[in-house]
């Protein structure tokens, strides 16, 4: 009998070891963990809001910055001047990386296609100008800005023409 029992005592351990280690390991990734994980993402500001409350503000923030006027009083180049002016674009440009992100979220991406690819082009025009910006490269700046431009324009263009009008009407 005591054999026995040693046998089931080392069963029963080894058991216990092995329950231990596997609480102690990461959880395995499931469809229940990843429908959590997109829980946790605020969605609530709408992509209209998303739209009118931070990447506009941003991006016009960059169009403002980069380029020059030509007009009845003269020529005005946009670039900053100072560090400070670098720092500020680069911050802003920042912001339409980010808002390139909050695009493709779950809740708030139109879809898997088209979408994701304008969110991805939102995100890597933000990344040129915050290059630029943190060299002081005004070219490349400016390309970024234009890179932007076309990004959001054909995002307009396939998902909510109508603001195409409202840009035209603006001239």
């Amino acid at each position: 009998m005591n054999s026995l029992a040693s046998k089931l005592s080392k069963a029963a351990a080894i058991a216990l070891i092995g329950g231990l280690l596997s609480a102690c390991s990461a959880p395995e990734e499931t469809a229940t963990n990843d429908a959590a994980g997109d829980s946790a993402f605020n969605t609530e500001l709408t992509v209209k809001d998303v739209m009118a409350l931070v990447l506009e503000p941003a991006s016009d923030i960059l169009w403002d910055s980069g380029g020059w006027v030509l007009d009845a009083s003269g020529y005005e180049e946009l670039y900053p001047t100072t560090d400070e002016g670098w720092d500020y674009v680069r911050a802003q440009a920042a912001v339409v990386v980010e808002s390139g992100n909050m695009l493709a979220l779950p809740g708030r991406a139109e879809d898997g296609d088209a979408w994701m690819i304008y969110a991805e082009g939102l995100s890597s025009a933000g990344i040129l100008a915050m290059q630029a910006a943190a060299t002081h490269n005004e070219e490349d700046f400016f390309q970024a800005g234009a890179q932007l431009y076309s990004v959001c324009t054909a995002c307009h263009q396939a998902y909510n023409p109508d603001i195409l009008n409202n840009f035209d009407d603006e001239d």
